[in-house]
């Protein structure tokens, strides 16, 4: 009889415990359904923006109703990069996203820093670990600063993913030019980065990397494409492609598209793996996912490390990366360094070396944007390791070293762009490996595109909107 009792108390705690359970399961998940907000935060905001700023001066190719919001937040849009999140997000949480995003347009800020950092003397000030800079305007009304030059004169060019290419003089007067070629501004894409011929005082070429397309049995397909041309009288002229990446694709996303030239006059293209990761990174016939080597006028360099292996595109120079939106060279050493999107975390930072696979998507410290894994593991035997990574992602677009003596305390220091927290992260460098980092210029904006101009100044590009800025110090 004893024993019947303490079985019973035993099953009868159990059930206690499981209803507890049950409860607290319910509760959790009531919480989950009325918590937009944190469901945004995990599955969106790495694209999106933490405060849904990304929505800000964009076009709507699919609505801005609740209806509409709701079927692209369920159905997705593929060959925009968009998931489709139907079967893994509830309804109901489908439904109060879509809410908190209507809701969130009608107070959004225009992320115009100078409202919160505006000083009673002028411009925004912005102090760091050793420093204390303000931010000079030299050029707005843009719709997205993707690419900056600096001229041997002294003024800007300045691409505008919209398609135009802008001169900017020393009067912060902004001219469109001419002749430039027509872009696929669709998705991701448009006219992405510019640079000029180490050369330029002699020869005049400008190079310029975009989206082209081209239409296939009734279907517009793009890639990533270079060209280069002079600039005479306003006008882009004497075009010349010099890079076109093989095969063409129906996704709008994941263009990659930075250009940098190394010491030895070799131009640096980067291009994404067009949102198909099961593709084309681990395939050395095919174009995307890569970073390319080419001579200046688009022939093959010698020594690029898959000449002459079977089908290998013969540019290829690093495999295996996802969509590396950032790259530069360090001015001391020659090398090149290079930043790349993750997944849901994993963004990268990696230096480029010849014939190196940088493993995507075999491994990867990231996860797909739906919660689900990519894959196991993060390391294997014959793939790179990033110098670093972020997690949660940071969104990297825009990479450059700090040279010269105007920024004394981070002189060396590599600037990485953070299109998702609107900052800039300092990377503090020694000996090829980052020993620490700062937060710089919080909340100027989605940073689009930081770069050391000639004069010796820092330039930051932001959306939304677009601006680019001179950073001056104190």
């Amino acid at each position: 009889m004893k024993r019947i009792n303490k079985i019973s108390l035993l099953l009868t705690g159990l059930a206690v415990c499981l209803a507890f359970l049950q409860f607290k399961n319910a509760e959790d998940h009531k919480a989950a359904l009325e918590d937009p907000k944190k469901i945004y935060t995990e599955k969106c905001a790495s694209c999106h923006g933490e405060k849904v700023e990304a929505f800000v001066d964009r076009k709507w190719k699919h609505g801005t109703s609740k209806a509409e919001l709701v079927k692209s937040i369920k159905e997705g849009y593929a060959d925009f990069g968009m998931p489709a999140w139907g079967e893994i997000i509830p309804d109901k949480d489908v439904q109060g996203l879509a809410d908190l995003i209507t809701e969130s347009l009608k107070t959004v800020s225009q992320y115009d820093f100078t409202k919160e950092k505006k000083n009673a003397d002028g411009p925004a000030i912005f102090k760091s670990a050793g420093m204390t800079v303000k931010l000079d305007t030299i050029a707005t009304g843009l719709t997205s600063p993707w690419g900056f030059e600096q001229l041997p004169d002294m003024t800007y060019l300045i691409t505008d993913r919209n398609g135009t290419l802008y001169h900017v003089d020393k009067n912060k007067t902004k001219t469109a030019i001419k002749g430039t070629p027509a872009v696929y501004a669709e998705g991701q894409g448009g006219m992405l980065d510019i640079t000029i011929h180490p050369k330029y005082a002699e020869n005049g070429w400008i190079y310029i990397s975009y989206s082209k397309s081209k239409v296939v049995d009734g279907k517009t397909l793009g890639t990533t494409a270079v060209v280069r041309g002079k600039l005479r009288n306003g006008e882009f002229v004497e075009h010349q492609e010099v890079f076109e990446g093989l095969p063409y694709t129906a996704t709008k996303h994941h263009y990659g598209s930075r250009l940098v030239f190394d010491k030895k006059g070799f131009l640096f293209i980067s291009m994404g793996e067009r949102g198909q990761e099961k593709v084309f990174p681990q395939d050395l016939e095919t174009a995307p996912g890569k970073i390319h080597r080419i001579k200046d006028d688009g022939s093959i360099p010698t020594d690029n490390p898959f000449v002459g292996k079977g089908k290998a595109v013969a540019s290829v120079y690093t495999y295996g990366n996802r969509n590396p939106q950032g790259m530069t060279m360090d001015p001391v050493s020659g090398l090149i360094w290079e930043t790349e999107h993750g997944p849901r975390g994993g963004d990268e930072l990696n230096l480029i070396q010849s014939g190196a696979n940088y493993g995507w998507p075999v491994i990867t410290y990231g996860i797909n944007y739906d919660g689900k894994p990519i894959s196991a593991i993060s390391k294997k035997e014959g793939m790179s390791q990033p110098v670093t990574y972020w997690i949660p992602s940071i969104a990297p677009s825009g990479l450059t070293f700090v040279t010269g003596d105007k920024y004394p305390a981070w002189k060396g220091s590599l600037l990485v762009g953070s299109l998702r927290f609107n900052h800039i992260n300092r990377c503090v460098m020694k000996d090829n490996k980052v020993v620490s980092q700062e937060k710089i210029l919080l909340n100027v904006g989605r940073t689009r595109n930081v770069e050391m101009g000639r004069d010796g100044y820092i330039y930051v590009g932001i959306e939304g909107p677009g601006t680019v800025f001179r950073v001056v110090p104190q």
